[in-house]
């Protein structure tokens, strides 16, 4: 009598397979993170592709057009505004240490305590707080400094997404096709055609989505800061709106970034902006987010949460970023075997009775 019967073996040996692919994707996480913001970028600019090889009849000349067209359009935005925000982040550079010692040595809250009316005995409290806690306050900041040398270190991709994006442009169907090659059965080839749609569409959406989120919030910050007389506008606005492609942390921290700089810098509208701060945050999560993301991101909270932590701790910032649509994909795989297995046990049936019969259950 054999130990271990047929079932089983198999069962053993698509684990380790299973096993063997999860370390192989974990050991590459870095060139697999460059692959996938090349698959995003390409889904940014395969719409204007698109539209431009009507008129070119040529994929390579239309993608070879926008290309130069995206380096215009940066190249210009960098000459007029990249020095101004160079330049105000020099100077925040530059007079940090003098702030991080404010901070530290409890001037700061002495400085907001007498502008705000504060009594004596509140402020020494205060200064003696921060005093207490100056060593947490400075480790504190070396390690904000260095999660963005982390984020700096990763400037490669830079050069490195457009090249391969201009692959997945151009041969982006083939890849497709070659990988329903491999599915043989009408209902395994259903399966793996539903996946592949729904994460297209998904995709599209999200790319598309969080550029839009992105030039919003910076609008938003650089108008609010100017208008209210704030310093560092175009830089703190602009750390606002690339913070905006972080999910769920990027919008904190932002926050946190604007107002702590304001408050080193004896901005005095600080509540003014912690209430438009809170505002803007619900407006972009409640009403702007949902109608421009549409239902192709519905994550339930703990499972976004869950890929924001899971992706910081495999792959620093870029895997936080990469977590939602992560996440997304796997849901899109899940809905569609559950689709899958009910045809198996059930025979065909429509895929809307289904997940509408589901959607009423919950």
């Amino acid at each position: 009598m054999a130990l271990i019967d047929g079932r089983t073996s198999r069962v053993l040996f698509t684990v380790l397979v299973f096993a063997a692919g999860l370390g192989f994707l974990y050991v590459a996480r870095r060139t697999l993170i460059a692959f996938l913001f090349a698959v995003f970028f390409a889904y940014l600019v395969d719409p204007a592709v698109s539209r431009v090889q009507k008129w070119t009849k040529s994929r390579g000349r239309s993608i070879a057009l926008i290309y130069l067209l995206i380096v215009i359009f940066l190249g210009t935005f960098f000459f007029f505004v990249g020095p101004r925000i160079g330049h105000e982040a020099q100077i925040l550079s530059e007079s940090l240490p003098g702030l991080l010692e404010k901070v530290s040595s409890g001037q700061i809250a002495e400085q907001i305590g007498a502008e705000h009316g504060l009594s004596k005995a509140t402020r020494r409290e205060l200064s003696n707080l921060l005093i207490t806690h100056r060593e947490d306050l400075l480790s504190l900041a070396q390690r904000a400094g260095l999660r963005v040398a982390e984020a700096a270190q990763q400037s490669w991709l830079l050069v490195v997404v457009p090249i391969l994006a201009a692959f997945f442009l151009k041969d982006g169907s083939s890849f497709s096709q070659v990988a329903l090659s491999f599915v043989h059965t009408k209902p395994q080839r259903e399966f793996l055609q539903g996946v592949l749609s729904d994460m297209n569409q998904m995709l599209a959406q999200f790319i598309r989505a969080q550029i839009i989120l992105a030039a919003l919030s910076w609008i938003a910050y650089c108008l609010f800061l100017w208008t209210t007389g704030a310093e560092y506008t175009l830089m703190l606005g602009t750390a606002g709106g690339l913070l905006e492609f972080i999910p769920v942390v990027g919008p904190l921290v932002a926050a946190l970034l604007i107002l702590s700089v304001a408050l080193l810098t004896g901005y005095t509208h600080w509540l003014v902006a912690l209430a438009f701060l809170v505002a803007w945050r619900l407006l972009q999560d409640y009403i702007v987010s949902p109608r421009i993301m549409g239902k192709s991101m519905e994550l339930h909270p703990l499972g976004a949460i869950f890929g924001v932590l899971a992706g910081g701790e495999i792959a620093g910032v870029l895997g936080v970023y990469l977590s939602i649509p992560v996440m997304a994909s796997l849901r899109i795989v899940w809905r569609r075997w559950r689709m899958y297995a009910e045809k198996r046990r059930f025979g065909p049936l429509n895929e809307y009775s289904f997940l509408t019969e589901t959607t009423e259950r919950k």
